[in-house]
């Protein structure tokens, strides 16, 4: 079957940093952000929660290329912080922003990245875990970054990649998992959904 852009997969997501990351182990994707409604259900954990979010972006985003006739394998991927059973989504506002990192500060929090490809016959999933430590941040420093406008619309309002790196003082798992899509598990469902990496 034919695709556009010489393709390999998906990538049922706007983030320009999951992109960037298939992009760096040689992965082309199509980018066909999908619109899923990031909301709780009665009594759901934050581990379903992360998950069932990949799993209806995948499912949705592969609908969605279906019907245009395109049948190439789709990745769903969602991302969330969690400190204390409380789940830190993307923050709505500057003020949001600060209180996140505000109960981030001195603190170790852990970050969850679930990642599913659906092909046509199969769904194949993973789920990252990461712990990061963060060292103690005065108001001034969270001010001061909050006004970078790195915070909007990044899950826990910070991203590893940018400035907020001097905060973290440790690091146990995945940082491309932290950053968004953990690439050592991408890489094994990519192999397993047989799409593979070409030589960059």
């Amino acid at each position: 079957m034919h695709h556009s852009l010489n393709s390999e997969i998906v990538l049922a997501s706007a983030s320009p940093r999951r992109l960037e990351l298939l992009q760096q182990i040689g992965v082309r994707a199509l980018v066909k952000p999908v619109p899923v409604e990031e909301v709780f259900l009665v009594g759901e954990l934050p581990l379903e929660f992360v998950q069932r979010l990949a799993l209806e972006k995948a499912r949705h985003g592969f609908e969605l290329m279906s019907q245009q006739g395109i049948e190439l394998p789709v990745l769903g991927s969602d991302t969330i912080v969690e400190l204390d059973g409380e789940v830190f989504g993307k923050p709505a506002d500057s003020e949001q922003a600060k209180s996140m990192l505000a109960k981030l500060s001195g603190r170790v929090h852990n970050v969850y990245t679930a990642v599913v490809i659906k092909t046509v016959n199969a769904e194949y999933s993973a789920l990252s875990s990461s712990q990061v430590e963060f060292s103690v941040l005065s108001d001034e420093m969270i001010e001061e970054y909050v006004a970078t406008g790195e915070s909007m619309d990044k899950a826990g309002a910070y991203a590893i990649q940018g400035m907020a790196a001097r905060f973290v003082k440790n690091l146990n798992g995945s940082y491309s998992g932290v950053m968004g899509l953990p690439l050592f598990e991408t890489a094994q469902l990519l192999a397993k959904a047989q799409v593979n990496l070409s030589e960059q």
